[in-house]
């Protein structure tokens, strides 16, 4: 079992890192061509508000209530019935977000009002940052159609997950990056303001995310002409697991979102400044948080289904310990080598040394809590996969309360990093309750055996951190050195940090077959 996860979950890991590299360079592109100015704030945020429903819609709380039940039908049903669920799951999601874009784009001037508040009374007021609300009122428009196609996008990526073909829905990001750096690089000069073209750049990523999966499904026998399907009794029980899910599973995200609104009242450039730092966090969230809970939810699904002794707690125990094995240094790494990250990769052009020494706070901050945004994912999937999505809707509510209080305690005296630190606040509250949760209901505990691997993993990630304190320049060094020598003297820490914890893992005697099975 354990093997074929890993397999699974290296395939996955695999595409995601060709996808979260190119998203590396889309970042820098965008980076150069605005830097952390008005337009780069105006963008952020249109382009954020779609991402954001996605999550809800698509890759959150939708995948986590559809995936358990397409497993169910697969596991127990017939094909036919498979089949039907399948075609009127896509044409019940289908009529939900097409009316759901239509409205997003015609309200736009009033969507833009409830995220972006300060520049809405900016505008009211007459004052010169109100043109953010009239430019991103305008760019929404463009924008928010990416809603569609790309929440069809993921709805097609869990039928294929399901179908054990995690490779697809994994590189399918790739041709939104590949799409939005096209746009900059060559048709940001068509527009007077370059955003613009950006924003078309998302539009049109969209669009071919969405036709690059069907030959796959066509391929795999699930292509089905989309049905209504608002009372079919399995498109009703999604709809039950679904709405609970929304908080359970996006409450990160609601709290990255909040974060967005609060920080449209502080200074221009701060939501430019946690979008950048958001940027490199999601790296390893995505290629290696994402990864895990993503490959373990059928598992998960198929063990609960089939009752099968032992299996249930072992995939939950095998994906702790990923998590902590890979999620620990990429959280102390990140740390450690933020303003050098940032540095390297983005300070030209409109990118200033003050920008990037203002992300780097934020970038620390939203570090300190990466362990605990990727434990949300796996312990999260741990209820899904039993169609419980009750308990983690009440868990995240309350670390979206706690994530509030937070933001009003720390925005004050630590502007935008208040508002990041805030967020992994709430994440450390959500995911020890998830946990304390599953122990108390008799779901799942943590082994002895895997207890004692995160505490070496912890050890091991501790000697790399003062490694990498240790041997890396001072700030005005990294400021003064030029790009290539960045480049070089980054990637050489990067190395010995990975070299030194490989070795803290081998002199406390982590073997791979700790890594293999649980």
């Amino acid at each position: 079992m354990s093997k074929s996860l890993l397999r699974s979950g290296m395939l996955f890991s695999v595409m995601t890192f060709i996808s979260r590299v190119l998203g590396l360079v889309r970042d820098v592109v965008i980076a150069n061509l605005l830097g952390a100015s008005a337009a780069a704030d105006v963008f952020i945020l249109t382009n954020k508000i779609p991402n954001f429903l996605r999550r809800l819609f698509a890759e959150g709380a939708f995948a986590q209530a559809f995936v358990p039940v397409l497993t169910e039908y697969k596991e127990n049903k017939s094909v036919d019935e498979t089949h039907l669920l399948i075609a009127r799951v896509s044409g019940t999601l289908g009529c939900i977000l097409l009316i759901t874009t239509l409205i997003g784009v015609i309200a736009s001037p009033v969507v833009i009002m409830l995220f972006g508040t300060g520049w809405f009374i900016d505008w009211l007021q007459g004052n010169p940052e109100g043109v953010k609300y009239e430019l991103a009122s305008v760019m929404l428009k463009i924008t928010f159609p990416y809603l569609f196609f790309v929440a069809l996008t993921a709805f097609s990526g869990a039928v294929l997950n399901t179908w054990g073909k995690f490779g697809v829905a994994a590189f399918t990001p790739v041709l939104l990056n590949i799409a939005m750096i096209i746009a900059a690089i060559f048709f940001a000069d068509q527009f007077i303001e370059p955003a613009f073209a950006l924003a078309w750049g998302v539009f049109f990523g969209g669009i071919l995310q969405l036709l690059f999966q069907l030959p796959f499904l066509k391929q795999a026998g699930l292509i089905r002409w989309p049905k209504w399907g608002w009372n079919d009794p399995g498109v009703k029980k999604i709809r039950l697991l679904m709405l609970p899910a929304l908080f359970g599973v996006s409450v990160s995200q609601i709290n990255l979102l909040f974060d967005t609104v609060l920080a449209s009242f502080l200074q221009s450039g701060s939501i430019s400044w946690l979008y950048y730092s958001d940027r490199l966090l999601e790296f390893p969230l995505g290629l290696f948080g994402i990864a895990i809970a993503t490959v373990i939810l059928p598992q998960l699904s198929k063990d609960h289904v089939k009752s099968t002794e032992g299996g249930f707690e072992q995939t939950m125990d095998w994906g702790i310990r990923m998590v902590c094995l890979l999620g620990i240094p990429s959280a102390l790494g990140l740390m450690a080598l933020a303003e050098p990250m940032l540095m390297a990769l983005f300070m030209r052009g409109e990118f200033t040394a003050m920008d990037a020494a203002q992300s780097k706070l934020s970038l620390m901050a939203y570090s300190s809590g990466l362990l605990f945004f990727m434990l949300i994912k796996v312990l999260a999937t741990g209820f899904f996969a039993r169609q419980d999505t009750k308990t983690p809707v009440k868990i995240g509510i309350r670390a979206m309360l706690a994530n509030m209080v937070f933001n009003l305690i720390l925005i004050f005296p630590l502007a935008h990093a208040g508002l990041a630190l805030a967020t992994s606040l709430s994440a450390l509250f959500n995911a020890a309750f998830l946990y304390v949760y599953l122990k108390r209901e008799g779901v799942y505990c943590i082994s002895p055996t895997t207890f004692k691997f995160v505490m070496k993993v912890c050890l091991a990630g501790l000697a790399m951190l003062a490694l990498l304190i240790l041997a890396q320049p001072s700030s005005v060094e990294w400021a003064q050195m030029t790009l290539e020598l960045k480049i070089g003297y980054l990637t050489g820490l990067i190395a010995a940090g990975g070299v030194c914890y490989l070795l803290g893992l081998f002199i406390l005697r982590v073997k791979l077959s700790d890594i293999r099975s649980a």
